[in-house]
């Protein structure tokens, strides 16, 4: 196809079919040319204070609108990427790339070219800043517990970079490059084909089955087990061994107690929805891109749904035990951050926090003054206070002005060893007596902090990298009974996340229950923002 010439003294079109869209531009403009199209750009861009002072420093020269073939690819590849938008969750609505190439094909004069220019470059950084750092900018708002400081980048830069970077390797670039934003890319293809099939079949009614059951509720158990992939096909109307491995399996990928029994909380995960499971996949692309950063080649993970903390070393999981988080009380939630882990203390006190000092033991020692009587209650200079001189009536929560602690012993609250990165949420990983909470399927139980399982062999992972002995580096500070501090030689990045689908060392990606509704909330902003799950109505 070759350019269309227009009447002398017009705008020529050159040609610069992109995607079927026709720009004209002048090959070689006169001044008042010139002059409209830099007008036109620097009204435009007034509104946005990033996209101006890009063009202020760029002298108002086009990047996406000038008759070049760099200028052609940059439209091109901006076009290719936002139409491909959904591939990755976002939400096509906010770039409109059909009302993009409906503006390009209606320029006819040097200021169409200005504010066509200017609105290019607008829908490039909100789609560039959306597919690096999230659709969300300030998660705050949508859970104040997600303390997550996103790394956004500066907006002019982004134009840039752009402007001196290859098209199609910026695009490239811009997405989260872990294996687990890749996971589960493939993972919201497979969830979308299937739920355009129409899902799993019929959910399981009851609220519990276990072997050697029948009727039809097994049968329809027995049914979406294989439309799982986790049951050959079978005519069995019993609950036999076939099925009952098959629970085990399913609840091992779902992080339940594999005892082979469908109780409530494996009731709950077989009868969730492919469009559910769709929507955790969805949150999990754009938690992954908040979390857009190096985690630190030995890092340590804690995911709260999946009650679980993790020493990971170059990509692989070294380390793995299972954690109590924060009970479900909004006082009480684990929040969502990343620090970095400076020490251990072992044999530790427990200074209890003030909240609970006046939320929950104050009230129990205005009934009882021998209440908690395993705590120590001080003063503000730290001298021990003889309870017998404290009238607990006449405080409130307000105005009672002691500070309680437990000293070091096996029946501390943080049982022999806490381990800490210093924030301001007073959080940290720790040991506890409690050790039967371990157990369960939902470890939901703290004020906030996260309890370890397996905490001894935690600091002996820790130390590995500095004591050629760690386990006798440990017990040899244990045994003293008193408390002290081992520092770790190098820190460790801590990274407390909250992802409801996750990825396994097999490259499968599991689910787990949104324990604190916030993905839900999250799901809803989302939709809110013009993201849509794709296979429904396919």
């Amino acid at each position: 196809m070759t350019g269309i010439r227009a009447r002398r003294g017009s705008i020529l079109a050159v040609s610069s079919l992109v995607l079927g869209v026709w720009l004209y531009v002048a090959p070689t403009p006169a001044v008042a040319e010139v002059t409209a199209f830099k007008q036109a750009v620097a009204e435009a861009a007034a509104r946005d204070d990033d996209i101006a002072a890009f063009y202020r420093a760029n002298k108002f020269a086009p990047i996406w609108t000038g008759p070049g073939e760099a200028d052609r690819m940059r439209r091109a590849e901006l076009l290719r990427a936002i139409r491909g938008a959904a591939d990755h969750g976002l939400p096509v609505s906010r770039y409109d790339p059909a009302a993009l190439i409906a503006r390009l094909s209606a320029v006819r004069t040097a200021r169409d070219r200005g504010l066509a220019e200017v609105e290019m470059s607008r829908v490039f950084v909100q789609f560039a800043r959306d597919m690096q750092t999230g659709i969300i900018a300030d998660p705050k708002r949508i859970d104040s517990a997600i303390k997550r400081e996103i790394p956004q980048r500066d907006r002019t830069a982004y134009l840039t970079d752009f402007a001196n970077a290859r098209p199609a390797a910026f695009f490239r670039a811009l997405p989260p490059r872990s294996m687990e934003y890749n996971a589960l890319l493939k993972e919201k293809v497979e969830m979308e084909a299937l739920l355009s099939r129409g899902g799993w079949g019929p959910k399981v009614p009851g609220k519990s089955l276990e072997r050697g059951d029948k009727g039809q509720p097994v049968i329809a158990l027995r049914n979406r087990l294989y439309a799982m992939a986790y049951l050959p096909r079978s005519n069995t109307m019993v609950y036999d061994q076939a099925i009952t491995d098959a629970v085990i399996e399913f609840q091992i990928a779902h992080g339940l107690n594999p005892d082979g029994k469908v109780g409530p909380a494996t009731m709950a995960q077989i009868n969730t929805s492919v469009e559910k499971r769709l929507q955790s996949v969805m949150v999990a692309l754009e938690r992954e891109r908040w979390f857009n950063t190096d985690r630190g080649k030995r890092h340590i993970l804690v995911n709260i749904p999946d009650f679980s903390a993790k020493i990971i070393d170059d990509g692989k999981v070294t380390f793995y035990t299972r954690s109590v988080v924060g009970a479900r009380d909004p006082d009480r939630v684990t929040p969502e951050f990343s620090d970095v882990m400076e020490h251990m203390i072992v044999n530790p006190s427990w200074f209890v926090p003030r909240s609970i000092v006046t939320k929950e033991y104050l009230p129990s020692m205005k009934r009882n003054p021998n209440a908690a009587s395993h705590l120590v209650i001080t003063d503000r200079r730290g001298r021990k206070v003889s309870r017998s001189s404290i009238n607990f009536s006449q405080y409130t929560e307000r105005n009672f002005p002691y500070a309680m602690h437990q000293p070091p012993s096996r029946s501390n609250a943080l049982g022999l060893v806490k381990f800490m990165f210093p924030n301001k949420y007073n959080i940290y990983l720790h040991d506890t007596p409690a050790k039967s909470l371990f157990s369960r399927d939902v470890r939901a139980f703290s004020h906030g902090c996260i309890r370890l399982a397996q905490p001894f062999d935690f600091a002996y992972a820790l130390l590995a990298v500095q004591e050629s002995d760690p386990k006798a580096a440990f017990k040899s500070a244990l045994n003293t009974g008193r408390e002290i501090k081992i520092n770790l030689v190098d820190p460790v990045p801590v990274h407390l996340i909250y992802r409801t689908a996750v990825t396994n060392a097999r490259g499968h990606t599991e689910y787990r229950a949104d324990i604190y509704g916030r993905d839900a909330r999250i799901w809803s902003a989302l939709t809110k923002a013009g993201v849509v799950l794709g296979g429904l109505g396919s």
